[in-house]
């Protein structure tokens, strides 16, 4: 009968999120939980971007409304700009990813994206959509909405082109066309195997009123979202502002806003409300048949819930789980609130039973086939009649046991686990598969909407509370203790035996001369001997000096030297794997570290791009003045340049007259204020003959411009031209900044 209960529970909790430390709830997070439990109901915010969203709205309707509530961002955000360092394209989109999550964890709602590339900025949706694949994206938008089953579907953009970006208008036109398609058994068929068809009450525009756009009018709805809850010490504002200020990528830190906040709700689709967005729905156990029981015990539970003592709301809590347990499962919309209601209340059982799980490695990576040595921590802090009875290892080996949990005592327990020799690479699912510039690859449908991988490895902790059993799951996570951060959790990585850098992603030549690159294989476990090997192009040519490499312990590397020739003009790619044991592994790892997010990388293919350019050089020693985070010192070094790259002490003290030219980096004024400061010294080098080559930068409330750019006063727009297709024109072709050192035409675009 036991092992029947186990494979019944579909419900797992999941206190914390990969990377972060077990999450405990106050007192008030426990009543604002069981609270949530009586209230049935969802609404799914659909925008184009991380940062599209409006966190005030979330974290009210999540918090206060306490309904649970989605983003679907239809992007990553892969295009966009990052003023925290140098990543871009998949890069930035893992990092929005990740700063997506961490604000859903702020303000309480959930987190769901489509296949959708953000291939940068786009004037229209046409062109969007030439892109993304529509129909595509359209069936993602589907799928997500069938299974996550919102009452109400909210836009952050209109239709109509005033959200200015081709993306923002693409997803209002999907979204508009998917609350449709959801309910239509025609449309996407194969998702009926896995779900159901879902008919939303309606849909509704979050009109707006950003700069020089106000789209908001006196007959929509309206709704204050800036209340206050004494429960959680903050109004929903604040909440809001630290949710947002998590798009630290996108520089988008904000004050707390505190007081009224009124939001705008234009009707689009569906069953029009009057004077309260909402007043359509039922969000009560009503909208169910039968379940008229679990809504008095869940008044009950509240109406007795005592907050110096919340261990005595857990019989309770456990009488309202078996009733959600009892539920019939043949109707869907039952089935569905069943699933929902189960694991929000096992996490509150937990959490009134004060149980603290934990799980983590000795150490942060593994390869297959290795073992790994596992710590579990078990804490019984207020409850009383709590047993564990089992914990499962990976679904691979339990360790069966009777162990009545003693209060605050901390019990601790040590495993060792063998990796299966078949265990895949740990990397972002959607980065798996090679993809087009508009649309991501998956592997597998059920990827579809999801954040983030799930954790590689998972322990499952069999507990009897008040004669009920409960399989409670974990991440195995990798702890450890930072001297200035403190404790510190990280996920576990699964690579292979070793991994190979490329000193570069492109090795660009000015003429048939050789190079001399660097190879770095390191080690990911003990005892790694191979040699490496490589592949390149016709027309070029590599030589590596001591191929063989014998690395002893995990973490060591090993770095070698080869020359790189250049036979020819064309361009070319060079492919580089380590052979181990008679087998290839060809994998490069990227790694990513910002404090407000986990530990992230990327593993691609150890590969570079080969280019042969024709040119002429005149004087080599140049300066360069960093900006928000580029690779152009090192292009520029690559093809023969002399750079210093010149701080702001160094922009002081230096005599500019010696640099033949001066470039900025991207953003420089953005994001450097003491530009002002040296601009009339850069004028008199621009005067007296010298070359000052300004890159991008952008003039907005996020990126204002610290300093005059130069000689003459001119301000930058917020207008763009983005047509990748369009003829390059020059004025005047013969212009002598188009002619030396090297002619510029048409053709280098």
């Amino acid at each position: 009968m036991r092992k029947l209960l186990f494979l019944f529970l579909a419900a797992v909790i999941r206190l914390y999120s990969i990377a972060q430390s077990p999450t405990t709830l106050s007192s008030s997070e426990i009543l604002l939980g069981i609270e949530k439990l009586n209230t049935l109901g969802s609404v799914l915010y659909i925008a184009a971007h991380p940062d599209d969203e409006n966190t005030r709205l979330l974290s009210f309707l999540a918090k206060e409304k306490k309904l649970r509530t989605g983003y679907l961002s239809i992007t990553r955000g892969d295009g966009g700009q990052n003023l925290i360092g140098k990543e871009q394209g998949e890069a930035l989109g893992l990092i929005r990813t990740q700063e997506l999550l961490a604000a859903r964890r702020t303000d309480g709602a959930e987190q769901f994206f489509t296949r959708a590339n953000d291939f940068g900025y786009s004037k229209n949706p046409e062109e969007t959509f030439q892109f993304w694949n529509k129909d595509s994206i359209l069936s993602d938008m589907v799928f997500i909405i069938r299974q996550f089953k919102p009452d109400l579907i909210i836009c952050r953009f209109p239709t109509t082109g005033e959200g200015g970006h081709g993306h923002h208008t693409a997803s209002a036109i999907l979204a508009s066309e998917a609350f449709e398609a959801a309910a239509d058994p025609k449309r996407f068929e194969w998702q009926l195997k896995v779900t159901s068809i879902w008919q939303s009450k309606a849909l509704y525009w979050n009109t707006f009123n950003f700069g020089s756009t106000n789209t908001t009018a006196a007959n929509q709805i309206k709704l204050d979202v800036g209340l206050y809850n004494p429960l959680l010490g903050k109004s929903y504002g604040e909440i809001a502002s630290e949710s947002r200020s998590m798009h630290k990528s996108q520089g988008f830190g904000v004050a707390r806003q505190r007081g009224s906040n009124i939001e705008y709700f234009k009707f689009i689709k569906g069953d029009s409300a009057t004077n309260d967005l909402f007043e359509k729905n039922n969000f009560t156990w009503s909208r169910l048949p039968s379940t008229n029981k679990i809504d008095k015990a869940i008044r009950d539970c509240i109406k007795q819930f005592n907050a110096a003592h919340p261990e005595k709301s857990s019989t309770a809590l456990i009488g309202i789980y078996r009733q959600l347990l009892a539920l019939d499962t043949k109707e869907p919309e039952l089935s569905y609130w069943r699933t929902q209601k189960l694991k929000a209340c096992e996490e509150l059982i937990l959490a009134c039973s004060g149980i603290w799980l934990d799980t983590f490695a000795s150490d942060y990576s593994c390869v297959p086939g290795q073992e790994i040595n596992i710590t579990n921590q078990i804490l019984n802090r207020i409850g009383s009649g709590i047993k564990v009875t089992r914990i499962r290892y990976f679904n691979q080996s339990d360790t069966a046991m009777m162990l009545d949990l003693k209060p605050n005592e901390l019990y601790t327990f040590k495993h060792k686990e063998k990796v299966s020799e078949t265990q895949v690479y740990s990397n972002p699912f959607w980065l798996n598969q090679q993809h087009s510039a508009g649309i991501y690859s998956l592997a597998h449908t059920n990827l579809i909407g999801k954040a983030e991988n799930k954790a590689s490895f998972k322990v499952y902790f069999e507990l009897l509370i008040d004669d009920q059993y409960f399989l409670i799951e974990r991440d195995l996570v990798y702890k450890y203790v930072d001297p200035v951060k403190g404790e510190i959790y990280r996920p576990i990585e699964v690579l292979p035996p070793a991994t190979i850098q490329l000193s570069e992603k492109v090795y660009a030549f000015a003429d048939t001369s050789s190079k001399k690159i660097l190879i770095t294989v390191k080690s990911n476990s003990a005892n790694v001997a191979g040699k490496i090997e490589t592949k390149i192009s016709p027309g070029w040519n590599i030589e590596i000096k001591n191929p063989e490499f014998n690395l002893k312990q995990k973490g060591d590397e090993s770095i070698h030297e080869a020359i790189l020739t250049a036979l020819d003009s064309k361009p070319g790619q060079v492919q580089v794997n380590v052979n181990i044991n008679g087998k290839s592994y060809t994998k490069s790892i990227r790694r990513i570290e910002y404090d407000h997010i986990p530990y992230q990388f990327i593993l691609t293919e150890a590969e570079a791009k080969l280019v042969k350019l024709e040119l002429k050089k005149t004087d080599t020693v140049i300066a360069y003045i960093p900006g928000a985070g580029d690779e152009v010192v090192a292009c520029l070094t690559q093809i023969g340049y002399q750079v210093t790259t010149l701080s702001d002490d160094l922009l002081e003290k230096s005599d500019l007259s010696k640099y033949s030219a001066i470039v900025c980096g991207i953003r420089a004024f953005n994001t450097n204020n003491k530009l002002s400061i040296y601009h009339n010294k850069l004028m008199e080098y621009v005067k007296n003959g010298g070359n000052l080559i300004v890159q991008y930068n952008t003039n907005s409330r996020i990126g204002p411009l610290q300093s005059n750019i130069g000689p003459y006063p001119f301000t930058i727009s917020r207008e763009r031209v983005t047509n990748e297709n369009s003829n390059v024109k020059f004025e005047n072709e013969d212009h002598p900044a188009l002619q030396f050192p090297n002619k510029i035409s048409s053709a280098d675009f």
